[in-house]
């Protein structure tokens, strides 16, 4: 009997982006107009609460925009999921859209939150949120987003499946974001095989044993053909 391989896959905002969901970090891109300080650290909510939620407002609505929907990518990784088990593929992903859901997976970790939930500060109760959020009536609920200098989610449960996994898969990332970006190297000691699926050479490049470059929609589900 062949034995099913356990897989985790790592996404970034490169998976997204063909959805019409902007990286971060492009030429146009989210925090185009924006100060990093002012809209995505605590500091920077404490001192305007209100222009942070509106800037996530922001973000939502375009989120749910009609034209957003999941691509080839995402269902390609959903398949992979529904053929080899939801106790065997785990995304792990540093996106905050909720596309990989809309697709059909469903064993995801969301490191850095989700934009489609908010948090009570006080209880520490997640609710979704579809809607705009009025600071002013609810001075307790904040983005259930992990800013620059807080710990991201699940970090345990994602340091023990990449300890078990046979493949480590990074799709559409930078590279440059800790602690994501070290993943491959845990990945490398465990003896998982490491692929690099990006449009272009990540800052990890070298870590990766397999690297293949092109647009997610293309290279992912090529790639995914040869697990299932």
């Amino acid at each position: 009997m062949m034995t099913i391989p356990k897989i985790v896959i790592l996404t970034g905002a490169g998976i997204s982006a063909e959805s019409g969901l902007s990286t971060f970090r492009a030429q146009n891109g989210l925090w185009e107009g924006y100060d990093v300080n002012d809209v995505a650290t605590y500091e920077g909510y404490m001192r305007n609460p209100t222009a942070v939620h509106d800037f996530y407002n922001m973000l939502r609505r375009k989120l749910q925009h009609p034209n957003v929907k999941p691509n080839a990518a995402h269902f390609a990784l959903a398949e992979l999921e529904q053929k080899l088990g939801t106790d065997n593929v785990l995304i792990v992903t540093q996106n905050v859209d909720n596309l990989h859901e809309q697709a059909g997976s469903k064993n995801i970790i969301h490191m850095h939150g989700e934009l489609l939930k908010v948090r009570n500060e006080k209880t520490g109760q997640i609710i979704d949120c579809f809607n705009d959020v009025n600071y002013q009536q609810n001075k307790l609920i904040r983005p259930h987003i992990v800013w620059f200098g807080e710990i991201p989610l699940q970090m345990e449960q994602i340091y023990d499946a990449l300890s078990q996994a046979d493949y480590f898969i990074s799709i559409g990332t930078s590279g440059n974001v800790y602690p994501a970006a070290g993943f491959v190297q845990i990945a490398n000691q465990t003896s998982a095989k490491t692929i690099e699926l990006n449009l272009e050479p990540s800052l990890g490049e070298s870590l990766f044993q397999t690297k293949i470059y092109g647009p997610a929609s293309k290279v992912v589900p090529e790639f995914i053909k040869t697990f299932i």
